[in-house]
């Protein structure tokens, strides 16, 4: 295995334990195994990769789900072994935690951009390069956000590596000065490596916590009424948004820089 293609192409169905032709066109990311099995549910399709680090599950319209796990490591590594498919688009379905007032609880964050603070898309890009969407992608989301009556935020996220940090005041108040909207951990890295690997990508965020005070910070709690009362429009409107891009047959990816 000599090159980069030949590495992919052999590592996608080692992490996931599904072969390379099951990969539908459109892949939805999720840091969660719920979304899978609600996904497979929802299509009555099986679940791949359940011994695996990764699972996946692929509906019968070619768009592919997979549980990549936490961190802009793993974020990173999914989107090298998606260069095995290179497929048509890719969304990030992650959860983030709210920086402004403005960003409550079960909103959605359309990022136009994200803050490279997790230090793993440096050894990719050039720390000048901004990690971005494809902004074609997100016209998709948005439109399918507005038809089902939500709102929705658009602005900068912070993507760090740090996972325990809502204790530091020092580390908030150097959000505060960033003016970030949302803070997560995966974001930059899908950008950045997307854009590596010339792969179409985006990402649809969930606030599922107001970590700035005290009473804000996540838990097991909190988080199970996110996900009773959000992941599933959550899900759906990202299985909408990449259906309706499969069925047009459009083109999302930007021109090379």
């Amino acid at each position: 295995m000599k090159t980069k293609a030949d590495i992919v192409k052999n590592w996608l169905p080692r992490y996931t334990g599904t072969p390379l032709e099951e990969f539908g066109d459109y892949i939805l990311l999720t840091n969660f195994s719920n979304y899978v099995v609600n996904f497979a549910t929802m299509f009555d399709v099986p679940i791949r990769g359940l011994s695996h680090p990764m699972q996946t599950a692929t509906n019968k319209d070619g768009i592919t789900i997979i549980n990549f796990g936490i961190g802009s490591a793993m974020a990173a590594l999914v989107m090298d072994l998606l260069g095995a498919i290179q497929p048509s688009g890719v969304l990030f379905l992650g959860k983030c935690g709210g920086l402004k007032d403005s960003t409550e609880i079960g909103h959605f964050v359309l990022p136009i951009a994200a803050i490279r603070g997790e230090g793993t898309s440096n050894d990719y890009l050039p720390p000048e390069v901004p990690a971005l969407p494809s902004f074609k992608l997100h016209k998709f989301v948005s439109d399918k956000i507005i038809q089902h009556n939500m709102d929705y935020r658009s602005g900068v996220v912070y993507t760090t590596n740090r996972r325990v940090w809502e204790h530091d005041e020092v580390f908030k108040d150097k959000l505060r000065d960033l003016s970030a909207l949302a803070i997560d951990m995966e974001t930059a890295s899908i950008f950045v490596v997307g854009h590596a690997n010339e792969i179409a990508r985006g990402a649809l965020l969930l606030v599922s916590d107001r970590p700035m005070t005290p009473e804000g910070v996540k838990t097991s709690t909190s988080d199970k009424k996110v996900t009773e009362n959000f992941v599933d429009l959550h899900l759906k409107i990202g299985i909408e948004a990449m259906s309706e891009i499969g069925s047009k047959g459009e083109q999302i990816k930007h021109f090379r820089y």
